[in-house]
């Protein structure tokens, strides 16, 4: 099977698998409101944290069925030696921080425009959590894995495969930035999807930017759901370091 049929089939699962999540959600949504008894706001969330599962656990086999079509699938770079298993997961690693690093950055810069900062994305989602955990394994595992595969060896890599790297990175960045459906804050989405895209060429495998996806979304949802312990944690480290200065 040709690698851009292959490529056009991914996508198009992974569009399906969005849909898809949708009429399954309303299906829960009314199993938990109207068996389970649940109150409305506690039905939605649990019908989406487990449609969005069910989905992601149909795709995630299907689509890394598909990449096993074509042995030459994830040989898309021509030059240079693929890094060594520890490199990729030392990369996977340095990636996270240069993710966060440019995240960061990307905020400043978005403040500066005059954009609010903060992801209702994220807050939603650490909200969904809080209440149906089983939304943490399609953020912190299906999330790595499928987006890595879509964004970085589909997109990424047949763009770069046409072009180069900095036509692809920021293409597939802005594309992944995109389909996370907050438009003012393309720079934030578009920072560690061009992290994950150079980690990616440079390492020649596709598992450093899972790794430093993992970590990302791993550490985000952490933060999120310890954030009120996290504060009042640096308020009594604040009142400790007053204490003593006095």
């Amino acid at each position: 099977m040709k690698n851009w049929k292959i490529s056009i089939s991914i996508v198009l699962l992974y569009i399906a698998m969005q849909f898809g999540s949708v009429p399954i959600s309303k299906a829960l949504f009314h199993y938990f409101q109207n068996t389970a008894g649940m109150e409305k706001e506690a039905a939605v969330y649990y019908g989406f944290a487990w449609a969005l599962f069910l989905t992601n656990l149909i795709a995630a086999p299907l689509i890394l069925f598909m990449t096993t079509r074509n042995k030459r699938f994830w040989d898309i770079f021509k030059k240079g030696k693929k890094a060594t298993p520890w490199m990729t997961v030392l990369w996977g690693v340095l990636g996270f921080f240069m993710a966060m690093a440019g995240q960061m950055l990307a905020s400043i810069i978005e403040v500066a425009l005059g954009i609010m900062p903060g992801s209702e994305n994220t807050t939603l989602l650490s909200d969904i959590a809080k209440l149906s955990p089983i939304i943490i394994f399609s953020i912190v595992i299906f999330a790595p894995l499928l987006e890595e595969i879509v964004f970085r060896r589909v997109l990424f890599g047949g763009i770069y495969a046409k072009s180069n790297f900095w036509i692809a990175a920021i293409l597939s960045g802005v594309i992944f930035a995109v389909v996370h459906g907050e438009l003012e804050h393309t720079l934030v989405y578009m920072a560690p999807g061009m992290v994950f895209a150079f980690i990616y060429y440079y390492t020649k495998r596709i598992w450093a930017p899972m790794i430093a996806h993992f970590l990302m979304n791993s550490f985000v949802m952490v933060v999120q759901l310890n954030y009120e312990k996290l504060e009042q944690w640096q308020k009594n480290l604040q009142q400790t370091f007053i204490f003593f200065q006095q």
